[in-house]
């Protein structure tokens, strides 16, 4: 009895400080922070991952039409190193091999990047007038030039970079970077944005120049590298070339970038870490945004690279021939036969006469001629001598007598076009002994006092259009 006493408070301390261990246990891990929630008890968010994507189609297409430009960038003034009597600098600069000019509808176009010491930069789309810069600290000044692209993207040919470093009443330590070292100076981003991916763009002086895969290949990529951070997520990017980055978030972002040695050190030379503030908003109605969302076709924004270029009015892009006047899409009426105020000649164009007629009726509906004795035998108006025959009766509406040769001219069309010679082969007089006289529909009154000839000539009018519209094709539809 005793053992199984003793056996039973043996089992009961075991489990008793097997429950003391998960107590304690349970209460250890109630101190932990949960990795998915922030103090106040909310869900953190998700850390956004940058991605490289591909320049936008038609920044591509723009850039090819500034490749062949190699500017050069040059400060005529103020001398390097000088010193300045006054708070005020100005700079002149003057730009060679590329012109530097804003699209009065776009708002975009090559122009220079102007950087004053560590700020952001400013944008300048003339070298007309020189660059003021006011109530300047006393000390050492650096400003730095560089040409850009209409969408900020650097030329990065030799030459296209200028600085000068002066000093305002004295010198000082800052604001001097060292000649004899790498020097890395922040462009792109900055300021606002509408739309993704975002250009990520700098200059490097000094430093070994890799423009593609290919050179860092080459030349080996382990002596300098930049690396980026952009809201706390970094890469690094050992070539020289501007990367388009989405997976901002909306709002502010921050972006920093650091220039590297061999070694993954900061080199220290004046300016070689910089951060700059950005602003993204989907939807932005800017220029730049519509560019990078394709909503810009090629033609509508060629005039950011060439300030010649115009947008072809509608007119010229359907290329109507000069002397046509084609008003809307609809279709041009038949040409009735002439009124009862011009009489028609009899002379040996008459059989012409007859065949416009004819052409100006041919899909319209078969209509009874009237009772006019109609000559069977084309020899009636074979001879220009012949007496005038009937002439045409367009006093009552019901109808319309036969055309017969009379001894008068042919009234000149209002539209006078010119025919292809194949078109004169087509339309030249007939043999009048083979060729018989055509029938005329009966027309109303109106229909034809509304486009009868006006004009004295003796231009087949019918012919010469259907002339005009085989020989060169003028991209309007004339009707059937």
């Amino acid at each position: 009895m005793a053992s199984w006493l003793a056996s039973d408070w043996k089992r009961a301390a075991i489990v008793g400080s097997l429950l003391v261990l998960l107590v304690f246990g349970i209460n250890g891990c109630s101190d932990r922070v949960e990795p998915d929630r922030a103090v106040d008890g909310e869900p953190t968010a998700p850390i956004t991952r940058l991605v490289e994507v591909a320049p936008p189609p038609v920044i591509r297409e723009l850039r090819q039409r500034l490749d062949a430009f190699r500017p050069q960038v040059t400060v005529l003034s103020p001398e390097d190193g000088a010193v300045l009597t006054d708070t005020t600098a100005r700079v002149r600069v003057r730009v060679r091999d590329l012109p530097i000019f804003k699209d009065e509808q776009l708002g975009l176009g090559p122009h220079l990047h102007v950087i004053l010491d560590n700020e952001p930069y400013r944008a300048v789309y003339t070298d007309d007038e020189p660059l003021v810069f006011e109530n300047l600290a006393p000390g050492t000044h650096t400003v730095r030039i560089f040409a850009s692209r209409p969408w900020h993207e650097s030329f990065k040919n030799e030459g296209a970079y200028a600085q000068v470093t002066f000093h305002v009443l004295t010198p000082t330590a800052g604001n001097n970077p060292d000649p004899g070292l790498p020097l890395l100076t922040y462009s792109r981003p900055r300021g606002s944005y509408g739309a993704e991916p975002i250009m990520l763009d700098f200059f490097l002086t000094n430093a070994p120049i890799r423009l593609g895969v290919r050179e860092a290949n080459a030349l080996g990529s382990d002596d300098w590298r930049v690396r980026v951070t952009v809201n706390g997520q970094s890469f690094l990017m050992d070539t020289w070339m501007p990367v388009y980055l989405e997976g901002f978030e909306v709002g502010r972002n921050w972006v920093k970038l650091e220039y590297l040695d061999a070694e993954a050190n900061p080199v220290g030379n004046a300016f070689n870490t910089t951060a700059r503030i950005l602003e993204f908003q989907p939807e932005g109605q800017d220029t730049l945004a519509k560019l990078v969302r394709g909503e810009l076709s090629l033609e509508e924004s060629l005039g950011i690279v060439d300030p010649n270029y115009h947008l072809p009015a509608a007119s010229e892009e359907i290329g109507v021939p000069e002397g046509l006047d084609v008003e809307g899409d609809e279709e041009p009426e038949a040409i009735a036969p002439p009124t009862s105020d011009s009489d028609v000649s009899a002379g040996p164009d008459a059989s012409e006469v007859e065949e416009s007629g004819a052409a100006a009726v041919e899909d319209s509906a078969a209509i009874t001629p009237p009772d006019t004795e109609v000559p069977e035998a084309p020899e009636e108006i074979a001879s220009p001598q012949s007496e005038a025959a009937d002439t045409l009766d367009v006093g009552e509406p019901e109808a319309v007598e036969a055309i017969a040769p009379q001894q008068s001219e042919v009234p000149e069309p209002e539209v006078e076009v010119t025919p292809e010679p194949e078109a004169n082969e087509a339309i030249a007089p007939p043999d009048p002994a083979t060729v018989p006289l055509q029938e005329v529909d009966a027309t109303g009154p109106e229909e034809i006092e509304a486009i009868a000839p006006d004009a004295e000539g003796d231009t087949d009018v019918d012919a010469d259009i259907d002339a005009e519209a085989d020989s060169e094709p003028t991209g309007v539809s004339l009707g059937d």
